[in-house]
């Protein structure tokens, strides 16, 4: 079986990696070799890639689940704020995306599988800063998705709504509050709402974790061009609306596509051989 790879961190990034050890990818001692990457400077990418490819040979699917969180007025985060969000939440995204590409494209082959979010198709009040990262995200995966296609390269996305993880005790915060007291008693709503949707989740015994890895597993085991792009993971009532929205979003792209003569674009090419 050839090699395939996660790099991860925390929250959904553990149990994706320990569910593909089960599934039997190829993932060396538990299952699993650690190899450091700060998905913030372009030379770690470029190092934990090569020692990577030396270790497993080739990339057959790359998952970016790595994100930094943000809360709080939209107003009071700093553009020293947004620099670093994005950073990792998108610029991170390319860094990962094109490092491994070249050898993915020669081999006509390839999955990239990006972790965005419900909140990069609507937004959520004083989650600003993440809801715009996450919508970038998932522009980023839509357009790689049509300039891939004809190098057998696929590209989806998988859409979660909010879980309890650990990822609402690592939100950013603003780095300025100066603005507060202009809002006066609103400037307390963002805290309220966080509370608020923690409570909701915590008492969802539906909306756990594992069924988000369980669709990572589901898309990179299903057959190439016949994957769904975009994936929605979500139990609390927020993906229906979503869900409807992406259908017209594809329909409206295909008449895009089709007016322009684009469309052989939404068709992956597949290499039999080599498929991811």
């Amino acid at each position: 079986m050839s090699a395939r790879r996660a790099w991860v961190s925390s929250g959904f990034g553990n149990l994706i990696v320990a569910d593909l050890v089960k599934a039997g990818q190829t993932l060396l001692n538990l299952g699993v070799e650690v190899v450091e990457i700060d998905v913030t400077d372009d030379a770690s990418v470029e190092a934990g890639v090569v020692s990577v490819k030396a270790t497993l040979g080739q990339f057959d699917v790359l998952v970016k689940n790595a994100g930094a969180g943000a809360h709080g007025l939209q107003e009071n985060f700093s553009g020293d704020d947004f620099q670093r969000v994005f950073d990792v939440n998108v610029v991170g995204v390319q860094r990962m995306t094109r490092a491994v590409l070249p050898k993915m494209r020669a081999r006509q082959s390839g999955l990239i599988l990006n972790v965005t979010s419900l909140l990069g198709r609507v937004t959520v009040p004083f989650l600003g800063l993440y809801n715009a990262a996450k919508w970038a995200v998932e522009a980023l995966s839509e357009n790689y998705r049509w300039e891939l296609s004809q190098f057998g390269v696929d590209v989806a996305v998988i859409e979660p709504g909010g879980f309890p993880t650990n990822f609402f005790t690592n939100l950013i915060q603003p780095s300025s509050r100066d603005r507060d007291a202009s809002y006066g008693e609103f400037a307390g709503a963002p805290e309220a709402m966080l509370q608020s949707m923690g409570e909701s989740l915590a008492n969802n015994p539906l909306q756990v974790p594992q069924i988000v890895s369980d669709a990572v597993l589901g898309v990179i085991h299903a057959t190439p061009g016949q994957r769904r792009f975009r994936n929605e993971v979500d139990k609390s009532g927020m993906a229906d609306p979503v869900i409807s929205m992406n259908k017209q979003a594809e329909k409206a792209t295909e008449v895009l596509f089709t007016a322009y003569g684009m469309e052989g674009m939404m068709k992956l090419k597949t290499n039999v051989a080599n498929a991811a």
